[in-house]
């Protein structure tokens, strides 16, 4: 399928490629890294889940290993 992503068969679901399973991964960590960030800084866990679906898609990766940065600082 498309991207090699996932692959179908017919009459059942669609199923992950492991280029598809690798791509999820990055995206749920991306994603985890947004909103754990955000909570450090004090945004409600809510809230901070909620505007990390906006943030994820556009933070560079700059910007996210400098997320990851203050949150392994902020976690000593």
């Amino acid at each position: 399928m498309r991207d090699g992503l996932v692959t179908t068969e017919p009459y059942r679901s669609i199923f992950l490629t492991e280029k598809g399973k690798q791509l999820a991964s990055q995206v749920k960590k991306r994603h985890e890294t947004v909103v754990t960030f955000l909570v450090a800084l004090g945004i409600s866990p809510s809230v901070a889940r909620a505007d990390a679906e906006g943030i994820e898609h556009h933070v560079s990766e700059e910007t996210l290993r400098a997320f990851e940065r203050f949150i392994a600082l902020k976690s000593l």
